[in-house]
């Protein structure tokens, strides 16, 4: 009795999982629920998921919702144990209605196309020729014509003065959908592996290096190697505060030797050691004192130079001498033509220098790194505002999924399958020749299980072309 009840109670969860409808209702599910993880950011701050919903229900409701979400795991959706599980019933769901299907499937695969002993029997496709030919001279064109189609034909006598030649292909076919199971449960095993990878960040200042990356919960995690930021930049729109564009110019080093070295850009992220490195932020280091680098051009020469604040400078063959005397890093005049700085940030970084000459003051002005028309000076040289190093820094995002790797499988391996699930044909052919009179008839009858009308135009073409010849 108990053994009977457990065979009833496996035979159901069995039929349980092997239903289309559960697939349907998984998939949707996690379909929904994938689109909510996208707009509410993923591990992001209470502030910034608070603002977004906000905009979709109102002030009000907004930290209600958040709580509720957040109790839920949506703000760590992906980590949570009920997206997990509805991906291990999916994968189970898919896993069962494979085995249910996948022998009758194989069952069929070993089953050969058999010759017909009449034409007479109903097909999606039938056409029939009449030609003033003998058999002989048609056999050849015939095996021509079906090998231009795909097929590698086999004859069967049927009776006297009747011939018949069938073939199939695309047999394979009807294994593409299982192929794709496979894939989607390759994908599944990637994205669980990679949950369990990691995800951190790094602050790096101009020229400073690190091997240790920081978790979101501030917990250090070694590299294996170091990474140095050489230099931070930023790029604005013309006459704007708005970024353009920010970059870094990253070095990875490896038992102490420099291997890479590249600039990291937002959107375009860099790789080393199976980790990936995006640029996420910046910033300044306050009260550090940095490098200010200069481009001096006189009529005879250029060269760089590199100085602090309040250190000077000779000009090359000039006898002139500069000495820097203040910088901001947002350079403004209010009305009265004072100047202030606007933000803390480098967004209009400008060096104040002072030009002397036999000990007496010549020139002194502001040159801005933004505003080139600032660089040429009336006392006959050009001083480019390069730089001012060792003051930025770069925030780092840091990634390592160890799954990705299966999961680029498995999206080729889909894309195979639903290649040969939507556009391979299992198609099967039969062609009659018989005397009839003067004439020789040829039968042809045809099956496809897709693309019939293709199929069917197909057939008409080896026709067409037999009555040619």
């Amino acid at each position: 009795m108990t053994k009977n009840n457990n065979k009833d109670f496996v035979n159901k969860l069995w039929k349980f999982f092997t239903s289309i409808k559960l697939a349907i209702f998984l998939f949707g599910l996690i379909a929904i629920t994938s689109a909510l993880g996208t707009i509410i950011e993923q591990n992001a701050s209470y502030e910034k998921n608070l603002f977004i919903l906000k905009k979709l229900v109102g002030e009000s409701a907004a930290p209600t919702l958040y709580e509720i979400l957040n109790t839920l795991g949506f703000m760590d959706m992906y980590h949570s144990w009920w997206f997990i599980t509805l991906l291990g019933l999916f994968g189970i769901n898919i896993i069962v209605c494979s085995l249910e299907r996948l022998p009758i499937a194989i069952k069929h695969l070993k089953i050969s196309i058999k010759p017909l002993d009449t034409d007479k029997k109903a097909f999606p496709i039938k056409k029939e020729l009449n030609l003033e030919v003998s058999i002989d001279s048609l056999i050849e064109p015939l095996v021509q014509g079906l090998n231009s189609l795909g097929f590698k034909p086999k004859n069967n006598i049927v009776k006297e003065n009747i011939y018949q030649f069938y073939a199939e292909k695309g047999n394979w076919s009807r294994l593409g959908v299982y192929i794709t199971h496979l894939s989607i449960l390759i994908i599944m095993v990637g994205a669980i592996i990679g949950i369990f990878g990691f995800k951190g960040f790094v602050i790096l200042p101009e020229g400073e290096s690190s091997d240790v990356v920081y978790s979101k919960d501030g917990m250090p995690h070694k590299l294996g190697f170091s990474i140095r930021c050489d230099d931070f930049d930023i790029e604005f729109y013309h006459g704007r505060d708005i970024p353009k564009s920010y970059r870094s110019l990253i070095t990875f080093i490896k038992n102490g030797k420099e291997v890479k070295k590249e600039i990291l850009q937002v959107n375009k992220p860099l790789k080393y050691g199976g980790y990936t490195f995006y640029q996420s932020s910046y910033g300044m280091l306050p009260h550090v004192k940095g490098t200010f680098i200069l481009k001096i051009k006189t009529s005879k020469k250029t060269e760089i130079i590199t100085k602090e604040l309040g250190e000077s400078f000779n000009v090359y063959d000039t006898g002139i001498v500069g000495t820097i005397k203040d910088f901001s890093p947002a350079v403004a005049f209010d009305k009265n033509g004072k100047v202030y700085t606007y933000t803390d940030m480098m967004n209009n970084p400008g060096v104040y220098i002072e030009f002397t000459k036999n000990g007496k003051i010549i020139y002194s002005a502001w040159i801005l790194r933004r505003y080139p028309t600032t660089w040429y000076l009336p006392i006959g040289i050009i001083v480019e505002f390069v730089d001012y190093w060792g003051v930025q820094y770069t925030g780092l995002q840091v990634k390592k999924d160890p799954g990705v790797w299966i999961v680029y499988i498995g999206c080729i391996i889909m894309v195979l399958g639903l290649y040969i699930t939507f556009f391979i044909t299992h198609k099967k052919v039969w062609v009659f020749v018989k005397k009839n009179g003067k004439h020789t008839t040829i039968t042809v009858c045809a099956t496809a299980n897709k693309n019939i009308q293709s199929f069917e135009k197909k057939i008409e073409d080896f026709l067409f072309n037999l009555r040619r010849k």
